[in-house]
């Protein structure tokens, strides 16, 4: 008897693909697995009661707590893609590891996911699929499925699900993220309503102000108090949500080349990756500051991907490791008018000297106001230099001599 391992959610394109998968693709059994990530309970419900009308065995599988290291990890590469922090991408990997070891306890032939042609998912899951030796299937896309098509097949064939009517958009939610897509908002010119909007709140004009403590870049405790990273996402979710922080909404450059339109909510993502860089700021040097951008970029196109365990991606880390082992301390961050931003920074690793930044010094460590006036005369010299020449250059009557400069500036 031939097995294959579903990602199956219990929505149209999964629910559809269960008999696609045993008449079109031959296999006697499908075993259906559902990943908690963060989504809502409702989703769990919906997927446990449509695999019990298919007459399926379900797998619901926990890796919130996977999922959410991985998200811290992102905050230390300060992860973000054309501009929003990382989240369904985060997510897909850790849910295809979990299906695929859910796939190999079952002896499974072969792996399947109901993803189209067109979007990022079905390349993130099958790039951890593609290296176990199962046969990697996906009815949707193989087949040419549309929306239309799997509406009538699924009102013809009676399957459980609403007339394929899934609602005006497409939403995928994960404890990071929540994305909405899909209905009036493929048209760039539209203008989305405050329905669209479950995680955040239209700013109210109130403000607070929250600490967040880090330790080796990542996040520790919150107000003061230690907090696992599950309980934190969620509570700065909440928190931050409630602020309106953390909205985004963009045309995005899909790894297939289209460009989609896409609204994001990420409270707690905004409200972490602001502190941290504020932190970031507080302990770095110019040049490691200057340079991280870099580690901090590759980091996340890697992560965009799915490709979190790809080898360069543990080259990164090995420097992630490295410069966040003196980004510890505290931010204080305000919420205020869908805004976060750092107002105040704590640690014993700041490379800052307020008496040599205060204008009521004199001597500091050595040095005076005036040992400055040897560097102002130097600094610019050169292009004023090239400025002169390039004028000398250009007179009409072509006869002027190349200049002289003294270092104080005077010709």
């Amino acid at each position: 008897m031939t097995s294959v391992a579903l990602a199956f959610s219990g929505g149209l394109d999964t629910t559809v693909c269960v008999p696609l998968l045993k008449e079109e693709y031959e296999y006697d059994e499908v075993v259906a697995v559902t990943v908690d990530v963060g989504q809502p309970d409702a989703e769990f419900a919906e997927a446990t009661e449509t695999a019990d009308a298919l007459g399926l065995d379900i797998h619901i599988i926990d890796a919130t707590e996977a999922f959410a290291e991985l998200c811290l990890d992102s905050v230390r590469a300060n992860a973000t893609y054309q501009g929003y922090p990382l989240g369904t991408a985060l997510a897909r990997p850790v849910i295809a590891e979990a299906i695929l070891e859910v796939a190999e306890e079952e002896d499974c032939d072969a792996i399947a996911h109901g993803c189209t042609g067109k979007g990022n998912d079905q390349l993130r899951f099958e790039t951890v699929w593609r290296g176990s030796g199962l046969d990697v299937v996906a009815p949707v896309r193989e087949l040419g499925l549309t929306r239309e098509w799997e509406v009538e097949y699924a009102a013809e064939r009676d399957l459980p699900v609403e007339a394929g009517n899934e609602g005006e958009w497409s939403i995928d939610t994960n404890l990071w993220s929540r994305s909405v897509e899909g209905g009036d908002l493929e048209d760039p010119s539209h203008v989305p309503s405050e329905e669209i909007y479950d995680w955040t709140s239209a700013p109210d004009g109130g403000e607070d102000l929250v600490d967040i403590t880090f330790e080796d870049g990542y996040p520790v405790a919150l107000n003061g108090a230690p907090i696992d990273p599950v309980t934190l996402i969620e509570e700065l979710n909440a928190l931050a949500g409630a602020h309106g922080v953390g909205r985004t909404d963009m045309l995005e450059d899909r790894m297939l080349g289209l460009k989609v339109r896409e609204n994001y909510e990420h409270p707690a993502a905004t409200v972490l990756l602001t502190a941290h860089e504020g932190l970031e700021q507080f302990v770095f040097t110019k040049a490691e500051r200057e340079f991280k951008p870099q580690i901090d970029q590759q980091w996340a196109e890697a992560a965009y991907k799915g490709l979190v365990d790809a080898p360069l991606v543990t080259a990164l880390e090995g420097y992630l490791d490295a410069c966040q082992s003196k980004v510890n301390g505290t931010v204080t961050v305000k919420l205020q008018g869908g805004q976060v931003r750092p107002v105040a920074r704590e640690s014993e690793y700041g490379v800052y000297s307020e008496s040599a930044a205060s204008f009521n010094t004199e001597t500091v460590g050595g040095i005076e106001q005036s040992d400055a006036t040897g560097v102002a005369k130097y600094h610019g010299f050169q292009e004023r230099l090239a400025n002169q020449v390039t004028e000398a250059a250009e007179d009409v009557d072509g006869d002027v001599e190349k200049p002289e400069l003294s270092t104080d500036g005077g010709q």
